[in-house]
């Protein structure tokens, strides 16, 4: 059985980072949502914050560090990819720009990708649908139907609603991780499988 890779991403700048929580709670998730099916796995997460020197020269350079090299490589091998970055001026912030304007060509081309975002308030939540979503549906990435907000309130004692939307959310990006082919099969110019055949529906 092929070993399922995913990739996190996640472009807090502070540490501890509620984007940072964000991105583990949504990838322990998904790890508890492939073991139910019986598929091996394995997680890779990569902070941002590490790689902002890199990131910076790789702009005006043209080329990576060892160390981003490695991290663009990883993405390249990965089978799913779970983003999430803080919410900067009602959309996501530069240094998240910054890692997705490096990737190579159709890098993300069928890959699934389940998309988080956190903020202040709940008013910013549409980051996920006017700026997150748009972005990978341009890079050809498959985006999980159910992105994931969490606001500063969610973390509160009681908020069940954020644990719910996570568990959603993995479940659907499990399901695309399971049906698509793994990452060394997957023709970047390829006609995207449809949603409903990936789903399982």
């Amino acid at each position: 059985m092929t070993t399922r890779t995913i990739v996190v991403i996640t472009a807090g700048l502070t540490q501890p980072s509620s984007t940072r929580l964000l991105a583990d709670r949504l990838a322990a998730a998904s790890r508890d949502a492939l073991d139910g099916q019986g598929i091996e796995h394995k997680v890779v997460t990569v902070e941002l914050r590490q790689l902002a020197q890199d990131l910076t020269n790789n702009l005006l350079t043209g080329f990576p560090s060892a160390s981003l090299r490695e991290v663009l490589d990883e993405v390249a091998r990965a089978d799913g990819l779970i983003a999430v970055t803080p919410t900067f001026s009602a959309s996501y912030n530069g240094l998240f720009k910054m890692f997705f304007d490096v990737l190579d060509e159709g890098l993300l081309a069928g890959k699934p990708v389940l998309i988080g975002a956190t903020g202040g308030t709940e008013r910013h939540s549409l980051v996920l649908d006017f700026a997150l979503r748009p972005l990978f549906t341009y890079l050809r990435a498959v985006v999980v139907p159910t992105g994931v907000y969490a606001a500063s309130p969610d973390w509160g004692a009681g908020a069940s609603g954020l644990h719910e939307r996570i568990d959603r959310a993995a479940g659907e990006f499990a399901k695309l991780v399971i049906n698509t082919e793994p990452a060394a099969k997957i023709d970047p110019y390829a006609t995207p499988t449809p949603f409903a055949q990936l789903l399982g529906e």
